[in-house]
């Protein structure tokens, strides 16, 4: 069974960009993916974080200041 997104192809890539265009306009594009990047970079360190903090507490990242 394949999903919808997986059959997403060039000529529909198009399309889909182009209504993001409309709806957004050209001047809101740089700081809506620069806001997708920032919240990327945020889920990424979280999930890293995540897997060092089961790590027992020993790390240099506990300290409180």
């Amino acid at each position: 069974m394949t999903t919808i997104l997986a059959n997403i192809e060039g000529p529909d890539l198009l399309i889909i960009l182009g209504i993001i265009v409309l709806l957004f306009g050209s001047s809101q594009l740089p700081k809506l993916a620069r806001s997708l990047g920032q919240a990327s970079k945020e889920f990424k360190k979280g999930v890293s974080n995540e897997g060092n903090d089961e790590g027992g507490g020993t790390g240099a990242n506990d300290k409180k200041s």
